[in-house]
């Protein structure tokens, strides 16, 4: 029984190679925009978040695709959305 030889060999190297790119790279970080999504939607005013730059604040207004952060007294930044990377909570800027 000859299945192709060097031919099928290469192509079941190639399937395996993706099928590994696959579960290693791709479907983790598919999950984790999911996550960041959630997250992102589940945002109410008054909840802590630090951003994908160090910034931390309190949500004061939600938008569209903004936030204001409240990052001081009497100072308000906007926020994109995708610029959030954790919600804490509200107690830590205090």
């Amino acid at each position: 029984m000859n299945f192709g030889g060097p031919q099928t060999a290469s192509i079941i190297y190639i399937v395996a190679l993706f099928a590994i790119l696959y579960f290693l790279m791709i479907r983790p970080q598919q999950k984790r925009q999911k996550q960041h999504a959630a997250m992102v939607k589940s945002l109410n005013v008054g909840d802590g978040i630090v951003t994908v730059g160090g910034l931390m604040g309190s949500v004061v207004k939600i938008k569209d695709t903004t936030v204001i952060v409240r990052v001081a007294d009497k100072v308000n930044v906007e926020l994109l959305k995708n610029a959030i990377a954790q919600v804490t909570e509200k107690k830590d800027f205090e």
